[in-house]
């Protein structure tokens, strides 16, 4: 699973949704795969399969995602705080870079 998702029971399942993860029948075969935007012929063929939860894709509002990196990067800054409460002092080049990476890797904002 590459990215957020939700478990959908089928009946609120629209067309046009993607599948987060590969979809599997109950012997474990890959019936579509990661990715699929699903059409109405495929989810009528679903209840065949005894599928009625999808995995969708989430979709996350631009304004929460922002908040919730915000938060993120304020979590990683209190983290790497300065010892003993100097807020004045420059962290050094190594706690810096790694400051850095936890944030991208947080945030997943890796070049």
């Amino acid at each position: 699973m590459t990215g957020s998702y939700r478990p959908i029971p089928l009946a609120q399942v629209q067309p046009g949704m993607t599948l987060s993860d590969e979809l599997l029948d109950m012997h474990g075969h890959v019936l579509l795969p990661e990715g699929t935007v699903l059409t109405e012929a495929l989810l009528a063929l679903m209840p065949r399969h005894g599928i009625d939860v999808l995995p969708i894709v989430a979709t996350v509002d631009p304004a929460e995602l922002a908040a919730l990196h915000e938060h993120q990067r304020e979590r990683v800054d209190y983290l790497f705080r300065p010892p003993g409460g100097d807020a004045d002092a420059e962290p050094g080049p190594s706690r810096a870079l790694l400051q850095r990476l936890v944030h991208d890797y947080r945030t997943d904002t890796t070049p």
